[in-house]
């Protein structure tokens, strides 16, 4: 079935404004200025402060839902549906793990590339996939369960690209590469709890998707912009990356965007884009499919590695694209990918997997997305 225009013009969206997210946070990270206090030029490392910017932008996805609901209102025949009434708080537990997990990733975007950034965040599908069995009752088909093991195998051998480019590369040194991306696959566990408690506790009820990221976006901002005025006062060591060594340093990324006003140009692209990727994700699964969303997703990764060569920010590795495709292979294999081209050979074309599709697909495509995928 071909796409309409509109389903082109969201499957753009999705990609454009996905692979925008990730380079502008990464983007922010090569700033230099002075900081507070004629503190010397030191690079902009304050991955909590993009965190807080990461969460407007989906609390403005609440602010479009109310907008849109109220214009209509005005139609003769409304078709937005409100949903049911539900306890706010029902949000609280993903939002928590929401925001540990973005935080974790921005930390661990700093230390690595770009490009492995994204690559690694293809571990949640593991941890989803586990924990929908433990705690959800779910039965995984064997091409799932090979999926998991296949993406194990393209963890590893991102891993290994990094450990090889890591003592090749001045940009950063061996030791903060494998802290990156070792950072970035314990932020999926987190993200991954956060998938099962949406299925568990907010998907059976009648939730507008837009609002549900809205709503976690309201919560996220208020607790971590609250935990910016404790964090300004606990020491972190080198981990903290500012002069003062805390763990974030609020007043003095407010300081550096005073001497080097392009990071707000940064932040903006992150905070923006988060907001336009969340409305174009959940559009496309609802439009399109789960699996298209996922083939975007991983082309997004592509533009991000092609945009991050194309500006010299990380030098190609040949093992980073046998690693890409072995996770792009595990991720089809669990989201199914490879029905369809199974189903035109005749000795399969009548093989009914077991299981409810639509219900295997609704953890890792419940119309959300963050730096955390989804953050």
């Amino acid at each position: 079935m071909a796409w309409t225009k509109y389903q082109y013009l969201l499957a753009a969206m999705m990609l454009i404004t996905g692979s925008i997210n990730t380079l502008s946070a990464k983007w922010a990270d090569y700033f230099s200025a002075p900081g507070c206090n004629n503190s010397p030029e030191h690079h902009f490392s304050h991955p909590f402060v993009q965190a807080v910017g990461m969460f407007l932008g989906e609390l403005s996805c609440l602010v479009v839902f109310h907008i849109a609901l109220c214009q209509d209102r005005r139609r003769p025949e409304p078709r937005i549906n409100p949903g049911q009434a539900f306890n706010p708080l029902i949000f609280l537990p993903p939002a928590l793990c929401d925001m540990t997990g973005t935080s974790i990733m921005y930390v661990a975007l700093n230390m690595t590339s770009a490009s492995s950034f994204q690559m690694l965040r293809g571990a949640v599908i593991i941890f989803t996939g586990l924990l929908s069995v433990a705690f959800l009752g779910r039965r995984l088909l064997a091409s799932q369960w090979i999926g998991i093991l296949v993406t194990i195998l393209g963890l590893v051998v991102v891993g290994l690209a990094d450990f090889i480019s890591g003592t090749r590369d001045d940009s950063h040194n061996l030791s903060q590469v494998i802290t990156g991306d070792l950072l970035i696959i314990m932020a999926q566990i987190i993200v991954s709890v956060q998938m099962v408690l949406e299925e568990k506790f907010i998907y059976k009820h009648d939730v507008h998707p837009l609002r549900a990221v809205g709503t976690e976006g309201l919560f996220g901002f208020v607790i971590l912009t609250l935990l910016l005025i404790p964090m300004y006062f606990i020491p972190a060591g080198s981990l903290g990356g500012n002069p003062r060594q805390v763990l974030e340093d609020a007043l003095d990324a407010f300081c550096q965007i005073g001497y080097q006003p392009l990071i707000i140009l940064a932040l903006l692209g992150n905070t923006v884009s988060i907001a336009f990727f969340n409305f174009a994700g959940i559009s496309v699964t609802k439009e399109m499919s789960a699996t298209t969303r996922m083939v975007l997703d991983s082309l997004r990764t592509v533009l991000i590695w092609a945009a991050s060569l194309a500006l010299g920010w990380e030098q190609f590795h040949g093992l980073q694209v046998l690693g890409f495709l072995v996770l792009l292979t595990g991720a089809a294999l669990y989201n199914g990918l490879h029905r369809p081209l199974l189903a035109r050979l005749p000795c399969c074309a009548a093989e009914p997997e077991e299981g409810d599709a639509a219900e295997r697909e609704a953890l890792l495509s419940g119309g959300r997305g963050s730096v955390n995928e989804e953050s």
